[in-house]
């Protein structure tokens, strides 16, 4: 049953970003480009790239840390995780899945939202509605990408664009009005084409023909991509605006989909917004896909953005080709106190056991499946 009175807000937020920066001029050593010409088309000085061993489970669980420390909100407290990527672990499990585990957040549902770089605000939607209605109190949503290992890095138009990282939301119901006020979602498949990875689904699975010919890696149609995006990111950004109740002159801040510096600017200039009313942290991540907004709304909120009352704008579009918005009411935050030394032992305790828990559960399954098998057999002995 809907409650009307209930509402979705962000209490938590994290983000994580792997140390070492790939900048233009190194990129320049490795294909025909320049500082100066990805600079001038893009916006991007530098993208960060995962080290080895690290993946997209292993940032989102580090974004996931942050932001539940943030909220003060327990594991087992969460009723759903999402894991938004175009990027994940794996075709199944799910990532979030894996995350579920690793943090011991044995009360949650976890799942997987593929919507490309829209896929974070696809996720902030579908959790706020569930909580909106009542279904769930609390949700876990990540936007987490390791598109470094699907670049060509030969490919000039791609490999200047993308980089890595996670950023993650808490959210919380609350009968205060605030938090997530509105949301839009929009697809258009006749495009999907202009932006995709070929091989390694259904359809071109993996083969010699498909890795001679580097179909595992993005493939792009730029100038098609960019006159999509700064219409709908103009339009969406209208629509959640209405929807809410606001115009955009009550938006203190837009936060949007970090992929290149003209495409923002051109939707700015449809929005009639000032560049001080648009966060922009391209130049320092590049194009982190579903990573990009949750990245750059937390780091807006470090800097002091964000305050109590503002409206905000978060904005979005990707593969699919899909796009979204969100229209959100940043409310006080609630009281969040340093933890002390005992609660900081207990959480690591809590993560601990967590693990403890999960390798006891694999062993007692192998257990239960040998004693099955046992039984089988000696059932078969008896005949």
């Amino acid at each position: 049953m809907a409650r009307n009175d209930r509402y979705a807000h962000i209490v938590g937020w994290g983000m994580y970003v792997p140390e070492y920066r790939r900048t233009n001029e190194e990129i320049a050593r490795m294909v025909d480009t320049t500082d100066e010409w990805i600079m001038t088309r893009t916006g991007i000085r530098e993208r960060r790239i995962a080290a080895e061993g690290e993946s997209t489970a292993t940032m989102a669980i580090r974004a996931s840390e942050a932001a539940l420390e943030v909220a003060s909100i327990a594991p087992e407290e969460l009723d759903l995780i999402i894991v938004a990527s175009a990027t994940p672990e794996y075709l199944f499990p799910a990532t979030a899945c894996l995350v579920q585990d690793d943090l011991g957040a044995d009360r949650a549902g976890a799942f997987d939202l593929s919507a490309a770089c829209s896929g974070f605000i696809y996720g902030l939607s579908m959790a706020s509605q569930a909580i909106q209605t009542g279904a769930i109190d609390k949700a876990l949503v990540i936007g987490s990408e390791t598109l470094s290992r699907f670049v060509d890095w030969e490919d000039r138009k791609t490999c200047i664009l993308f980089g890595d990282g996670a950023g993650a939301v808490v959210l919380a119901g609350r009968n205060e009005r605030g938090g997530v006020l509105s949301c839009t979602m929009r697809s258009d498949g006749s495009g999907g084409d202009l932006l995709s990875v070929p091989a390694g689904g259904a359809r071109y699975p993996a083969s010699v023909e498909t890795l001679a010919d580097n179909q595992h890696t993005i493939k792009m149609n730029g100038r098609e991509v960019f006159r999509f995006a700064t219409r709908v990111m103009a339009d969406a950004s209208r629509v959640v605006t209405e929807k809410a109740g606001l115009t955009l002159d009550d938006v203190a801040l837009v936060v949007p989909h970090q992929a290149n510096s003209r495409i923002i600017q051109t939707a700015a200039r449809r929005l009639k917004l000032p560049d001080e009313k648009v966060y922009v942290n391209l130049d320092r991540y590049g194009n982190t896909s579903s990573a990009s907004i949750p990245i750059a709304l937390c780091e807006a909120l470090a800097e002091g953005r964000i305050q109590p009352g503002d409206n905000l704008i978060l904005v979005g579009f990707g593969a699919g080709l899909t796009w979204a918005a969100a229209a959100v009411q940043w409310a006080a935050p609630w009281p969040v106190t340093p933890q002390p030394r005992q609660q900081r032992l207990a959480r690591r305790a809590r993560r601990s056991f967590a693990r403890i828990r999960s390798a006891w559960r694999r062993v007692r399954r192998r257990i239960w499946g040998m004693l099955r098998w046992l039984q089988r057999k000696g059932e078969e002995q008896i005949d």
